[in-house]
């Protein structure tokens, strides 16, 4: 009887659960179909009305926003839901009473009813407003992919938000575009883009007969031009056989016939070149009517020889090329692209043509950021945990089976938040890099932005823990048990985004990695010879110099109660321990200290070089401190924030510095000052293919004259100190919110050529260093500006004739400029940024579309929208409209 009682009770209680998972399903369902709305009200709240500073606010900036949910079907009562979103902004304050927002970790937030609540009625429309630290001054501000889960319900995706298109939700920000009351950056409408473009104008073929990719240090043009229609016979015998077959692939991608009767011949003459012209990678080219000869004074240089010939390719068309003689060398013996793979994973497809379309424009290190907070993306024998877990985002809160969600990725594994590279894979690209004249730089970034190790490596420790070998356990854990300092990243997260310095377990865990790239790297065929430490932003953000304590407030700050902010790893036992003991000076100093200790482990390895962020070493004496033969700098102070000065600071303590300025070379930075356009902006509201063309990377001081600052203002620049010269130069594409494969395209292409004409070739107007000269922007007028315009317009009409034709060709998914235009007297005048990309413009709001012609122009009346178009016709620019 008991018995029989207990299995009717249990039979019943299931039914219960069951019934209740049942109906928090269908409430996880219902809110799913939600229409969701983001719109940004004001940026600049503190002067209307926001007490930013006791909202805690860095710097006392903050913004408002509505979220609109709109439910469409029955009302919804249920208090058992949560919605989960994504904030690269803390949300400070909730203006309605009826729900509550919570940071959980990185840039995750929920949205939670309060026990005010009184449900989502049927057909109507509920707004919560809220205030957000900053500003949100572009569409990807705001981030896709809000879900909805309840208690044994499955997690489901706002229908509304599972979108890259994120015009989809998120309202036009309009007059909403400005940082403060004092931001004079220029708002590029159509008109105004016209007015930005209008000393550029298209040269014709004869001026640009004969220009190479990036420009030679000398070329004599011929009269004579060589007609390679009938094809070309390649001996590349000199190179080794990969990068032979690298640059037939080349040839065959720009539709060269490769079983011609020209002949291209390459070879290697070193006693060819002496003194100055003996740089490594140097090369001479010679193009008459019987031959083209290339010499290189190394392998390298003769591979850059023959993409200087395939330079001259057009890329429609007749294939006629000039006669020339050409000598030439690298400006830098680094010349970079830096990939985040980090944040968001992109795959080994992109990473493949990236890496082509560097060797096309000779340049020579990959900058391979494999990991972040937000993933793990290398596979590592012996540390399955690393990508099992590390490597992939999904919703579970416990991070026992996968990462929290972040940066858009939503609640499942099926997109770009998630992936790796298997050991195949990264061998293949280091290899595919090789055979390209490309040193691949892995960086396994610590002891911050260690994240998606840390838990990695927690998850480790409980399997083995469980497994009963403590030892095996303890051997690569990254994290304190004893630790609970109160700290929090630049991206939001708490103590698990620190390796812990002061552990034997980070050693051997930074030893084994090392170890087992290094082995990749031997099996593709190219000796690891610098490891990238990473090193940046091992601090607690909270302690900066916007917030201010609420016991003592200083005006114009955020006011937060620092009393309860530490400093990472400040309660950490061990780290104490080696305070107590003289082995550091304070936890300040770890990072320093750490880096040194990697250097060991670098150089126990054979490996010659280190290289890290700037300030992950800002506490060691100089160069001499290191390990290593060699320690090269990542420089990423902002020019108008003092980088002009602080950059010599790196290069007189010994480190090669690398140029790699935010404001300059971040390509994940927006292309234009427009609200549509993607990317983080804390450097600068903008980097186009003008502005990174007009870098003068070797004298820092000189870009006040032809740049502004990040409202753009102009700006004074001058160092009192010497400058031995920089090393080499770098752009950087951080994928934060960059999340897929052709968004990445964006934002690399074509900007990177800029980036390679800068750091290949020194341009006639770029001034010499002098120690003490000052620059003023807007006052002084040292640069030789007709010089520099004349030398971009050549630039601009090649890429835009020629070079975006080529990249096409490769299946390359770059960024088309948008056309600037105006209308007067009735007639649609139309531009663009690169001279000889094709404009169209439609007069029914995008229902048909007609060419541009600029010797026709034609009559126009009402609105009136443009575009550019790829030169193959399949891919169109963002549009944009005028009025008459």
């Amino acid at each position: 009887m008991k018995r029989c009682n207990l299995s009717v009770i249990a039979t019943a209680l299931l039914g219960v659960f069951s019934g209740t998972a049942l109906a928090d399903q269908a409430t996880v369902d219902r809110i799913s179909h939600f229409g969701l709305n983001y719109a940004v009200k004001d940026n600049q709240a503190a002067l209307h009305g926001v007490d930013c500073a006791q909202l805690g606010a860095d710097w006392a900036s903050c913004n408002k926003a509505v979220i609109a949910l709109t439910n469409h079907g029955d009302a919804v009562t249920s208090k058992d839901w949560v919605i989960w979103f994504h904030s690269i902004r803390q949300i400070l304050r909730v203006d309605n009473p009826q729900f509550k927002v919570t940071h959980v970790m990185g840039d995750l937030h929920k949205l939670e009813p309060t026990d005010a609540f009184t449900g989502f009625p049927a057909g109507e429309k509920v707004e919560i407003p809220i205030v957000n630290e900053y500003w949100q001054l572009f569409v990807t501000d705001v981030l896709p992919r809000w879900y909805v889960t309840a208690d044994g319900a499955s997690p489901k995706t706002i229908a509304s938000t599972d979108t890259e298109d994120l015009t989809q939700f998120v309202t036009p920000l309009g007059e909403q575009w400005k940082r403060t009351a004092e931001d004079n950056n220029i708002l590029m409408t159509a008109e105004a883009r016209f007015e930005k473009n209008s000393d550029v104008k298209m040269l014709n073929a004869p001026a640009l007969r004969g220009q190479i990719v990036p420009t030679p240090q000398q070329v004599k043009v011929q009269g004579q031009d060589i007609d390679l229609s009938g094809g070309v016979k390649p001996d590349l015998t000199a190179l080794k056989a990969n990068s032979q077959q690298a640059l037939m692939q080349r040839f065959s991608q720009l539709g060269v016939n490769t079983g011609g009767a020209y002949p291209v011949r390459a070879q290697i003459d070193k006693a060819a070149f002496s003194g100055a012209a003996a740089v490594p990678g140097a090369y001479r080219l010679t193009i008459d009517k019987n031959e083209a000869v290339i010499t290189g004074l190394d392998e390298a240089g003769a591979f850059y020889g023959v993409q200087s010939l395939l330079s001259l390719i057009p890329a429609s068309g007749e294939q006629k090329i000039a006669a020339l003689e050409a000598s030439d060398a690298p400006r830098f013996a680094y010349r970079g692209i830096h990939l985040d793979v980090g944040r968001n994973f992109h795959t080994k497809a992109a990473v493949l043509r990236l890496l082509d379309q560097m060797a096309a424009y000779k340049l020579n290190k990959f900058h391979f950021h494999l990991s972040d907070d937000e993933g793990w993306r290398i596979e590592i024998p012996g540390l399955p945990e690393l990508t099992d877990i590390g490597s992939k985002r999904c919703h579970d809160p416990s991070e026992k089976t996968c990462l929290l969600p972040q940066l858009g990725s939503g609640p499942d594994s099926n997109n770009n938040g998630s992936g790796f590279f298997t050991r195949a894979d990264y061998i293949e690209i280091v290899k595919f890099a090789a055979a390209r004249h490309i040193e691949v730089i892995p960086e396994i970034d610590m002891p911050a932005h260690a994240r998606a190790a840390t838990i990695a490596m927690e998850a480790r420790y409980d399997r083995l823990m469980k497994a009963g070998d403590e030892k095996a356990a303890s051997e690569f854990r990254l994290l304190d048990p004893t630790d609970t300092s109160n700290t929090t990243g630049v991206q939001y997260y708490n103590r698990t985004g620190y390796l812990n310095p002061c552990l034997d377990a980070s050693r051997r865990f930074v030893d084994k990695v090392i170890g087992e790239m290094q082995q990749m790297h031997r099996e593709a065929g190219q000796p690891l010879t610098t490891w990238h430490f990473g090193g940046d932003e091992a601090k607690n953000i909270y302690l900066g110099t916007g917030y201010t304590d609420q016991a003592k407030p200083e005006a114009g700050k955020g006011i937060i109660d620092q009393s309860k902010q530490d400093k990472p790893w400040a309660k950490s036992a061990a780290c104490q321990a080696m305070v107590k003991a003289g082995n550091v000076a304070d936890v300040d100093h770890l990072s320093s200290y750490f880096g040194v200790e990697v250097s060991k482990l670098v150089n126990a390895h054979g490996i010659e070089a280190m290289q890290a962020w700037q300030d992950g070493l800002k506490d060691a004496r100089d160069a001499s401190a290191f390990a290593t033969k060699a320690v090269n700098v990542n420089f990423w102070d902002t020019l108008y924030w003092g980088g002009f000065d602080s950059a010599s600071v790196w290069a007189n303590k010994g480190f090669r510095v690398v140029i790699s300025n935010p404001d300059y070379v971040y390509l994940d930075f927006p292309n234009e000052v427009h609200p549509q356009e993607s990317g983080y902006y804390w450097g600068t509201r903008f980097s186009d293919e003008r502005k990174i063309f007009s870098f003068a990377p070797d004298n820092l001081p000189q870009n006040a004259e032809t740049s502004v600052d990040r409202d753009g203002n102009a700006f004074t620049a001058k160092s009192d100190k010497p400058w031995p010269g920089a090393y080499g130069l770098s752009a950087q594409l951080w994928s934060e919110v960059v999340r897929t494969d052709q968004q990445m395209e964006y934002m690399i292409y074509p900007r990177l050529i800029a980036v390679a004409e800068r750091a290949w070739h020194r341009a006639s107007w770029e001034q010499d260093y002098q120690q003490g000269r000052e620059y003023k922007g807007g006052e002084t007028h040292q640069v030789d500006v007709k010089a520099l315009h004349n030398d971009w317009v050549r630039f601009a009409s090649l890429v835009g004739s020629r070079e975006l034709a080529k990249l096409d060709k490769a299946g390359v998914q770059y960024r088309l400029p948008v056309p600037g235009a105006r209308i007067v007297n009735g007639v649609l005048d139309a531009n663009v940024s690169l001279p000889g990309v094709t404009l169209e413009y439609s007069l029914d709001t995008g229902k048909t579309w007609q060419r541009y012609d600029d010797k026709q122009r034609p009559a126009v009346s009402g609105e009136v929208q443009v575009r550019s178009v790829s030169a193959d016709g399949k891919r169109f620019s963002r549009v944009d409209s005028v009025k008459g």
